[in-house]
């Protein structure tokens, strides 16, 4: 059987919305993802790391805090990959150039924050770019 002229346009323009639909699917698949992941995994600790040495350089208190619980930890992979932090942090007995013993203060100076961050990380050039943060009084 021989195809009709009129029939071959038709026919081009479905295989053309398959595989407009199709690579769709597959980029938004590849590209664009969240999940929980675990604290243990190598990338969350350096970004965590990176998270607390930042808050307390940029902090106006006298100590040091620490984190004391991670609550979740979202990876989201786009053209970049973020992490989604939730955790609780607490002050620390280290004032700010102390870094080793620190153990958390107790009584007046006791405090306890949460804080939301997003962090941009390039893991395997350990850059890091704080886009979001959110912190509040425990």
């Amino acid at each position: 059987t021989m195809v009709r002229p009129w029939q071959t346009p038709q026919l081009l323009l479905a295989k053309l919305v398959i595989l407009v639909t199709l690579t769709h699917q597959v980029r938004r698949k590849t590209f664009i993802s969240v999940e929980e992941v675990p604290v243990s995994e190598p990338y969350v600790i350096a970004t965590m790391q990176f998270v607390i040495n930042d808050f307390n350089k940029k902090s106006d208190d006298k100590y040091n805090f620490r984190i004391v619980r991670v609550l979740k930890v979202q990876k989201q992979v786009t053209d970049h990959m973020e992490y989604h932090v939730n955790m609780e942090m607490r002050r620390t007995t280290c004032q700010k150039l102390e870094i080793t013993n620190c153990t958390f203060q107790e009584g007046e100076l006791y405090k306890q924050i949460e804080c939301f961050y997003s962090v941009f990380v390039v893991p395997w050039f350990e850059k890091y770019k704080i886009l979001n943060k959110t912190c509040t009084d425990g």
